[in-house]
């Protein structure tokens, strides 16, 4: 029987499973699934999110080969979970002001005060 293994961050969730038609992890050593803010805090466009999930390809090629565990997940939940600061930061995707979450876990947005320079 495969073990499921996952990561969870803040806003990014990697499970070594595939969804199946239910919407069920199916646990899997060959397939992993990425589950990208899963508490609607931010709002997203399609770029932003092809970023991500670009960046989830390539961390996975290059992982390629070693061990599927935990660590290794973590530190790819946790490359993704940086480039989601950086994509916040340079004001390629915003906080979600009417989600059920509103915490500023990424910090307080900056706002511009008039006059100011």
């Amino acid at each position: 029987m495969e073990q499921l293994i996952k990561s969870t961050t803040r806003h990014i969730r990697i499970f070594s499973a595939e969804v199946d038609k239910d919407g069920e992890l199916v646990p899997s050593n060959q397939v992993l699934t990425l589950d990208v803010d899963p508490d609607n805090e931010f709002n997203w466009n399609e770029e932003a999110l092809r970023k991500i999930y670009r960046k989830f390809e390539q961390l996975v090629e290059e992982n390629s080969g070693a061990d599927l565990t935990d660590y290794n997940l973590r530190r790819i939940g946790s490359d993704l979970e940086h480039l989601l600061r950086s994509l916040l930061q340079n004001g390629e995707i915003s906080y979600n002001l009417t989600g059920r979450v509103i915490n500023y876990s990424m910090g307080v947005p900056q706002v511009a005060v008039e006059g100011s320079k």
